[in-house]
């Protein structure tokens, strides 16, 4: 019988099943033949072999012969059939294993990876957030100074315009400002 390699396990066992009962019935027969002949010799003490009779009897031994050679070579084959069946299902059972266990840890890798982006994410972002708190600082420390310096300049303008801007005291508990009314 050919096979293709897409058979499987269960096909598998199914025919080393058949095959097996298959040799054993073939074994019974064997085995009933033998009997019978045994039988056939034991039970006739008066079994005078005449020659035609003898040479059939002889031919009938060797076609049994031929025919038990027939059935053991059946057996060797259907044992090495066995065999090899036997070490593809242990050959395949390994692989089976082998992929499994490498499911597993891929199915692992995936769990992890997110947990892996969000460390290497913050890893990378640390410098960065680093610098823009720098920079924020830089930057209210410019702010600041260009204040400063904007105050200055405005009253050195206003010093060599001689521009006296109106100061407005300080109001009292009795001052009151003046109203624009209901504008």
């Amino acid at each position: 019988m050919a096979y293709s390699g897409s058979a499987t396990l269960t096909d598998l066992q199914a025919e080393v099943s058949h095959l097996r009962e298959e040799l054993q019935m073939r074994d019974n027969l064997v085995q009933q033949l033998s009997q019978e002949l045994f039988r056939l010799v034991k039970g006739n003490a008066s079994f005078i072999p005449n020659p035609e009779v003898s040479e059939r009897h002889m031919a009938e031994m060797r076609a049994l012969r031929e025919q038990l050679q027939g059935v053991e070579q059946q057996v060797t084959f259907y044992q090495e059939q066995i065999s090899d069946r036997d070490s593809q299902i242990y050959q395949l059972r390994q692989t089976v294993q082998e992929l499994t266990d490498r499911s597993r840890m891929l199915e692992q890798v995936v769990q992890e990876l997110p947990k892996i982006y969000r460390q290497k994410f913050s890893e990378r972002m640390a410098p960065i957030r680093e610098k823009v708190t720098q920079i924020q600082r830089e930057n209210r420390q410019l702010h600041a100074e260009l204040q400063s310096v904007s105050y200055r300049l405005a009253v050195r303008t206003r010093r060599q315009a001689h521009l006296d801007l109106p100061s407005f005291g300080r109001f009292g508990p009795g001052a009151t400002l003046p109203s624009f009314g209901n504008a």
